[in-house]
């Protein structure tokens, strides 16, 4: 449980309200980190544009980013 409350979904702008929903698509739920990111829209931003720079770049491989993400995340006692 987060100690920072996230947004609700359905009340989020409409491209982030969209992020939110593909990501409920893929892993059946919003990302908590992004509903909290999306409480201040410029963060929002922020986040999804480093992501996408990630991604984008090919700097790194998309199977090391998710061994990566998991590893962060077990650090962090997150259950992802």
């Amino acid at each position: 449980m987060t100690r920072i409350s996230g947004i609700d979904p359905e009340r989020a702008d409409k491209p982030i309200r969209a992020v939110l929903e593909a990501q409920a698509r893929k892993w059946g739920a919003p990302l908590l980190n992004h509903l909290i990111y999306a409480r201040r829209p410029t963060i929002f931003r922020g986040a999804r544009g480093m992501w996408g720079g990630l991604e984008g770049s090919s700097l790194i491989p998309a199977e090391l980013a998710a061994l990566v993400n998991r590893r962060v995340a077990a650090l962090n006692g997150c259950v992802f």
